[in-house]
């Protein structure tokens, strides 16, 4: 009895499944993008990230990410990377969740969690440039 009802699960799964075609996953990754408008998430990212530097650093910084950033042609570089990377239904999960209440929460907290991880990775970066030109032989060098 057990074995039919997981076949009968791992079929209904397969029927409920999107097809995999590009038009397909454009609808889903247009939901996810207005999901997560990638404008919302560089002005909150800007504002959290401007926190961690000179006051008289943030506001420049703040413009950039916000007015002169293009934010057009970087959704558009989004869009087409997720359609190229992710299935139908993989961004139809990825929208569904950052369509629910759960996601959005999470979305609104992405800027605060980028500002704190992000210079620990810069840091972690220079010193990985700067143990990797030590290591390196006279011929490599620069």
């Amino acid at each position: 009895m057990k074995s039919v009802a997981l076949l009968l699960f791992s079929l209904s799964a397969t029927c409920f499944a999107l097809e995999d075609t590009p038009a397909n996953r454009a609808v889903e990754a247009d939901r996810y993008l207005a999901a997560t408008p990638p404008s919302e998430l560089f002005a909150d990212m800007a504002v959290s990230m401007a926190k961690t530097m000179p006051e008289a650093q943030r506001q420049r910084f703040i413009d950039v990410m916000t007015k002169d950033l293009d934010v057009a042609s970087v959704t558009k570089a989004m869009k087409d990377s997720m359609e190229k990377t992710f299935s139908a239904d993989e961004l139809k999960a990825l929208a569904d969740f950052y369509s629910s209440a759960e996601g959005k929460s999470a979305m609104k907290k992405m800027g605060v969690y980028m500002a704190e991880v992000m210079p620990v990775m810069q840091a972690e970066v220079r010193k990985a440039l700067a143990k990797s030109k030590e290591a390196a032989t006279p011929q490599e060098k620069p």
